[in-house]
């Protein structure tokens, strides 16, 4: 479902699209999260400091809870190893997982092919997979002289994403900034993860290309990965329900 330029959308609806980005140090502070935000928020982020801190343990703990999980480990390797571990993934019973679309066509569509066959093995729905494009925290300067992409920072975010859907994935990650232009390229199938939201009374932090919640749903995205502006705020609930209230004006 995509919003578009419409007023008083469904809070209910905003929420599904709502990942809470769970940056903590230990399970026990996961679950607490989840807990306190669950409902009106299912969906949850699984980073590397989350899984190196607690393990696989963390993913059927929050599956025992209810909730959907996207393990966000931006997996970047050759082929094979790639492809293996993606196997893994989809035996712990993830709702979605990414790779860096760096990694090229041969990576990304290995890691296509295992991922559907695992699951087709464990008799369980395929998982998204989606490819990372262009973090959120770089801008076209940054892209250009730190990693010597020379084409703009939107046309490099679009290549990598038609090479994406080429090969089987089923969205990308993305910036709220290029949203717009990928909804309008890819279709209304492809998914469109974007980080880098900020509600409007939050900080940026390190995030260079971002826009509010409102305006990344306006531009399509799919779902909104949400960490910061919920964890460190003195109330996550609280600041869950004046999330959604904003996006939904």
């Amino acid at each position: 479902m995509l919003f578009g330029k419409r007023k008083n959308v469904d809070k209910e609806a905003i929420a599904e699209k709502i990942i809470v980005a769970l940056d903590v140090d230990t399970e026990e502070e996961a679950y607490e999260l989840v807990r306190r935000l669950s409902p009106p928020l299912t969906y949850f982020k699984v980073g590397m400091r989350l899984f190196v801190s607690s393990g696989p343990r963390i993913i059927s703990g929050l599956k025992n809870m209810g909730v959907r999980v996207f393990l966000d480990l931006k997996f970047h390797d050759i082929p094979n190893t790639v492809a293996s571990t993606a196997a893994v993934v989809t035996r712990l019973g993830v709702d979605m997982f990414n790779i860096h679309l760096s990694g090229g066509r041969e990576m990304i569509e290995a890691t296509v092919k295992a991922t559907v066959a695992e699951a087709e093995k464990a008799q369980r729905e395929v998982p998204l997979l989606i490819g990372v494009t262009v973090l959120s925290s770089f801008n076209d300067q940054m892209l250009r002289n730190e990693v010597g992409v020379e084409r703009r920072l939107e046309h490099h975010v679009e290549q990598l994403a038609a090479m994406g859907q080429e090969c089987g994935l089923s969205g990308v990650v993305a910036s709220p900034r290029e949203a717009a232009m990928l909804r309008k390229k890819f279709g209304e199938e492809f998914a469109i993860v974007t980080a880098g939201v900020r509600p409007l009374w939050a900080s940026l932090g390190d995030q260079l290309r971002v826009s509010t919640p409102r305006q990344a749903l306006e531009a399509g995205a799919s779902y909104l990965v949400i960490g910061r502006p919920i964890l460190d705020h003195s109330s996550p609930r609280e600041a869950a329900e004046k999330i959604i209230a904003e996006a939904g004006k």
